[in-house]
C-alpha cells in the first residue's frame, strides 16, 4: 500500500513536471543557483552555524540526516531531477580548525602536527567572512604575496600562514570556502573577521562567535567521520580520524570583544566583562577537549590602542595617548584581559593533564615591534599603509582599504602606500605581511610562550629582516 502510494505520488509529480515543461521553455540548464529558506535549504544552515540534525530527518530517502528539514527530498531536489541533488554553497567536506604553532605544557611536545584547526577573528581569517558573502575585498588586498584578494585582511600572508609554513603544512582553507575543491586534509580554518568570543548581537559584523565556530567544528568532524565510513575516495580532501586528537587547535580571538566594547561602554564596564568573556572561551575549550582535542595553542590579544582605527576614534585628546602614540585605556584593557587569559591557561594546564596547552604572548611581541620599529626595518609603526587621509594616521572610518566612495561631493579611493614592507599597519586595523612575518619569527623562538619551547625548535624561519 505504502509503495503504491509513493509510486503514484512520484508519477503524478513527474507528469506535472513534464507537462509544465512541454508548455513552457526548454527545461535544459547546465547548472542551477538557488536562493531561499528552509523550503529549499539542502544543508546551508546546518553547515554554516554548525547545527546538528538527528534522525528521523532524512530517513525516507537519504537514510540519514542530509541537512534538509525533511524526512527526504525537497521541492528543489525534484525540480533538479534527473540532475544530481544540489549541494549547498557551504562545502560539506570541511574539517577542524585550530591553528598557529606550538607546544604545550611542561611536557612540551615535538613540533610535529598532522593537521591544524584554527578559531579566531580577522587576525587569522583566511577567507571565512568573505566566503559567507558578508563582505567583499578588492585590490590592493593580497597584492604582496597572492597577487590579489585572498580572503585575508592583509596585503599578503597572516601570522597563521607563516606558522603553517614553518610546520611544513599547506595554508588553511576557510571552512565555508567550497569553491575549487578545497582540501581540508591538513586542517581547517573556522576563524572569521569581526568575530567575538561572546555571542553575536544584531549589530555584530560577524555571526560566527566562538560558540558558533566550535559548533561548525563539531559538524565538520561529524561529516568527516561519515565520509570516512564510505571508503577512501575522500581521503585526499578530509583529515584522518586520528588527526582530530593529534592535530593542533589554535585560538586567536578576543580583540573584537574589547575593542568593540569601548564604543558603548566605559573602561570599567569593558574590564568588568572580561570574566564573562573568558567563561565563554573556557566553554569552547572544554567542548573541544571533550571531543578529543589535546593540543591547544592560545594567542593573547595585541596592543589594541596602537591600531590607527582606535587612535582616530579615541585618541583625539593627546592626554589619552601614551609615549608611543597609542590609546592608553585600550592597551590597559588588553593587559588585564591577557592577565586573566594567562591565569585561565594555567588553570586548564592543571585541569587537563592529558593535554598540551600553550599560552603565547602576542601583546609583548607586537608592543616591542611598535616601540622599536626602526630597529626591525619599518618606518611607520601606527599609520596605515592602505587608507585615506594622509599622515599622521592615513585612516578614515568612512572608507575601507580598496574602496571608492563619495566623500563631501568628491569621489575618493583608499589606496595602498608604495611599499607596505615599511609599515607595521596595513589598513588601520590589521598588520602588513612584513609585520606578520616578524611576529611569527618571534613566536617561533619559543621564548614568548608558556611553557616555553625554544629547546624543542627543529627549524628556523627564513626572515626578511
Amino acid at each position: 500500500m505504502t509503495n503504491t502510494k509513493s509510486s503514484l505520488i512520484q508519477i503524478l509529480t513527474l507528469s506535472i513536471f513534464c507537462f509544465t515543461i512541454s508548455h513552457s521553455i526548454d527545461f535544459n540548464y547546465p547548472t542551477v543557483f538557488n536562493f531561499g529558506d528552509s523550503n529549499s535549504d539542502t544543508g546551508e544552515l546546518v553547515a554554516g552555524l554548525g547545527i546538528m540534525l538527528d534522525p528521523p530527518y532524512g530517513q525516507t530517502y537519504f537514510r540519514t540526516p542530509s541537512g534538509r528539514y525533511c524526512d527526504g527530498r525537497l521541492l528543489v531536489d525534484f525540480l533538479t531531477f534527473p540532475a544530481p541533488t544540489m549541494a549547498p554553497k557551504i562545502c560539506l567536506l570541511q574539517i577542524l580548525a585550530f591553528i598557529s604553532i606550538s607546544f604545550p605544557l611542561s611536557s612540551s611536545i615535538q613540533f610535529d602536527f598532522p593537521a591544524v584547526f584554527n578559531f579566531g577573528d580577522s587576525n587569522s581569517d583566511t577567507g571565512e567572512l568573505i566566503a559567507a558573502g558578508i563582505e567583499s575585498l578588492q585590490s590592493p588586498h593580497g597584492q604582496s604575496y597572492f597577487g590579489g584578494p585572498s580572503g585575508r585582511y592583509c596585503d599578503g600572508r597572516l601570522i597563521i600562514d607563516f606558522l603553517m609554513d614553518a610546520m611544513d603544512l599547506p595554508f588553511l582553507n576557510a571552512y565555508l570556502d567550497s569553491i575549487g575543491l578545497p582540501s581540508f586534509q591538513k586542517g581547517c580554518n573556522f576563524a572569521a573577521a569581526g568575530s567575538k568570543i561572546l555571542p553575536a548581537t544584531a549589530d555584530s559584523v560577524s555571526p560566527f562567535s566562538i560558540g558558533v565556530q566550535v559548533a561548525q567544528f563539531l559538524r565538520f568532524k561529524s561529516r568527516v567521520l561519515e565520509l570516512q565510513s564510505k571508503g577512501k575516495k575522500y581521503d585526499k580532501y578530509i583529515p584522518a580520524e586520528d588527526y582530530f586528537e593529534k592535530g593542533l587547535y589554535m585560538f586567536d580571538i578576543g580583540q573584537n570583544d574589547l575593542a568593540g566594547g569601548f564604543y558603548s561602554n566605559t573602561f570599567d564596564q569593558v574590564v568588568g566583562l572580561i570574566p564573562i568573556i573568558l567563561a565563554e572561551f573556557e566553554g569552547g575549550i572544554k567542548t573541544l577537549h571533550d571531543q578529543g582535542a589535546r593540543n591547544f595553542w592560545i594567542h593573547n590579544t595585541g596592543p589594541l590602542g596602537c591600531l590607527a582605527q582606535n587612535v582616530a576614534k579615541f585618541g583625539t585628546d593627546p592626554s589619552k595617548l601614551d609615549d608611543q602614540g597609542c590609546v592608553s585605556t585600550h592597551n590597559e584593557a588588553a593587559k588585564l584581559f591577557n592577565l586573566q587569559l594567562h591565569a585561565l591557561c594555567k588553570k586548564l594546564q592543571g585541569q587537563y593533564t592529558d593535554s598540551n596547552i600553550t599560552y603565547v604572548d602576542i601583546f609583548t611581541i607586537k608592543s616591542n615591534l611598535i616601540a622599536s620599529y626602526s630597529r626591525y626595518g619599518f618606518e611607520q609603526p601606527i599609520m596605515a599603509c592602505c587608507g585615506y587621509g594622509g599622515p599622521p594616521l592615513n585612516y578614515d572610518n568612512r572608507i575601507a582599504c580598496g574602496k571608492t566612495k563619495d566623500l563631501n561631493g568628491t569621489s575618493v579611493t583608499a589606496k595602498a602606500c608604495s611599499d607596505s614592507s615599511e609599515y607595521v599597519n596595513w589598513d588601520g586595523i590589521h598588520y602588513t605581511e612584513a609585520a606578520n612575518q616578524y611576529v611569527a619569527s618571534q613566536i617561533l623562538t619559543g621564548k614568548y610562550s608558556d611553557p616555553p619551547f625554544s629547546d624543542k625548535m627543529p627549524f628556523l624561519l627564513k626572515l626578511k629582516f
